[in-house]
C-alpha cells in the first residue's frame, strides 16, 4: 500500500544534473536554488517570500496546505525564516524604548490579524520605528504567518494563539505607559 500520496496542482521548473560520483553530485546538488512566491514588497527592498510546502508534518503525514514565510534580502540573498517568537521579541524591544508607538504597532497588527491589508493599515496608522524592524516587516510577515496557521489548523485557534500574547503584551505596555 502507497503511503504520502497528496492531490495537489504543482508548478514544476525542469531541473537536469547527470549523476556523478557522489562528492561532485552533492556539490551540485546544493546549488539549486530555492523556489517561492514573492507575496509582498517593502520599501526597504527586501520581499517577503512563501515556499511550499513548508515541511510541517502531523501524526506522520505532511500538512500538503503548509508553507514558510520568509524575508528575502535581494542585495545578500539571505532568507530570513520569521517566526512568532521573532515578532514578539522585536515588539518587546520596541516597548523598552516606546512603549506608546508599540502600542500602536500591536494596535495595527490587530487590524491586519481581523483581515485589513497591511499597506492600508499602514497609510492610516503611521507608525514609527522604535528599534528593531520596520513596522512594516512584522505587519505584512504576519499577514502571512496567520494565514499559515489558519492553513494548518482550519478548525483550531490558529492566529488567534499568537494575537492573545500579543494582547497580553499591550496590556503590559499599558501599565508600563500609566506608571
Amino acid at each position: 500500500m502507497k503511503k504520502n500520496i497528496y492531490t495537489h496542482e504543482i508548478e514544476l521548473t525542469n531541473l537536469q544534473i547527470k549523476n556523478k560520483p557522489r562528492e561532485e553530485f552533492r556539490k551540485l546538488l546544493e546549488k539549486v536554488k530555492y523556489r517561492g512566491y514573492e507575496v509582498e514588497h517593502l520599501i526597504d527592498g527586501r520581499k517577503i517570500v512563501i515556499t511550499k510546502p513548508g515541511g510541517k508534518f502531523v501524526f506522520g503525514k505532511v500538512k500538503r496546505e503548509d508553507f514558510m514565510v520568509w524575508v528575502y534580502n535581494l542585495n545578500d540573498s539571505t532568507l530570513w525564516l520569521i517566526s512568532h517568537k521573532d515578532i514578539y521579541n522585536d515588539l518587546e524591544e520596541k516597548g523598552k524604548v516606546n512603549p506608546n508607538e508599540t502600542i500602536k504597532i500591536i494596535d495595527a497588527l490587530e487590524r491586519v490579524f481581523n483581515g485589513e491589508e497591511p499597506d492600508d493599515v499602514l497609510k492610516i496608522a503611521k507608525l514609527n520605528r522604535p528599534a528593531g524592524e520596520p513596522p512594516e516587516v512584522l505587519l505584512k510577515a504576519y499577514k502571512w504567518i496567520w494565514g499559515q496557521e489558519d492553513c494548518n489548523y482550519p478548525e483550531g485557534e490558529g492566529r488567534e494563539m499568537s494575537m492573545r500574547g500579543l494582547r497580553v503584551l499591550r496590556q503590559r505596555l499599558r501599565g508600563i505607559v500609566v506608571s
